[in-house]
């Protein structure tokens, strides 16, 4: 029967594994370079499929994302430069009026979260992607897990197949596992709340996905991945939870 069902899940497991390789190679040569190249690759295929979902025309706008992660090379902040951003926008639709606003929603999801996902790997090095990548995978596997063993009530309309319970497993087996992952960085009192706040936050990422896509009548982002759809199927936990460890991180430590 475990054959049976891998042979069912083979495209899945194998697109799996090589997402977990890439991410070994990355840590193990830890260059920032390499993983700004790397982000931007997710970046832009991430903005593409963000376009398509909010239905926006993306030809015009992948000029000014690149323009954005170019100068993330040389300024180290990106949050500011998402801020810069919202600026520029909201100056061109006061002059031109034409503009509309829907444009700027693909610099707002996933550009934010992409920049501060950057800046943090900038300012806390290697072992922030790691507890991150704790943090969120703990999240998913918690959450699915329990869910599926003892979860009855809904979570939330926007996302049916989620529950309570399976949320608040993953949040707790979020919490402890990212605590073991976060003492490389902070204390273990500081650990526990940047996972546990981390953890909530990509709930909220991974249900505004699913929002989006059940406005836009589609089941995946897109079809990158074969057997797990598109690049924002696959990072919507982090383009929250990398804004909020970020911010965390700056005001306790």
């Amino acid at each position: 029967m475990g054959f049976l069902q891998l042979g069912e899940h083979k495209e899945r497991v194998l697109t799996g594994l090589a997402l977990l390789a890439g991410a070994l190679v990355l840590g193990i040569v830890n260059n920032f370079f390499l993983f700004w190249a790397v982000f931007g690759v997710i970046y832009m295929l991430a903005f593409y499929e963000a376009a398509q979902l909010f239905d926006v025309k993306a030809n015009t706008l992948f000029a000014y994302a690149a323009i954005i992660w170019v100068a993330a090379i040389f300024y180290p902040y990106g949050d500011d430069l998402f801020m810069i951003a919202a600026i520029v926008f909201a100056s061109v639709v006061a002059f031109k009026q034409s503009v509309e606003w829907k444009y700027f929603l693909p610099f707002l999801y996933p550009t934010a979260g992409m920049l501060f996902l950057l800046t943090l790997y900038r300012e806390y090095g290697i072992a922030s992607m790691v507890w991150l990548l704790v943090v969120i995978a703990m999240t998913d596997v918690g959450a699915y897990y329990v869910g599926k063993s003892i979860g009855k009530t809904s979570f939330s309309p926007t996302s049916p197949n989620k529950t309570m319970e399976g949320v608040v497993g993953g949040i707790v087996l979020a919490t402890i596992a990212g605590s073991f992952a976060g003492i490389a960085i902070v204390d273990v009192e500081k650990a526990i709340i940047v996972s546990l706040l981390t953890s909530v936050s990509s709930i909220f990422g991974d249900l505004l996905e699913s929002y989006l896509k059940r406005r836009a009548g589609v089941k995946d982002s897109g079809n990158v991945l074969p057997g797990h759809g598109g690049i924002l199927d696959r990072i919507d936990g982090y383009l929250f939870g990398a804004v909020v460890m970020l911010v965390l991180l700056r005001g306790l430590v």
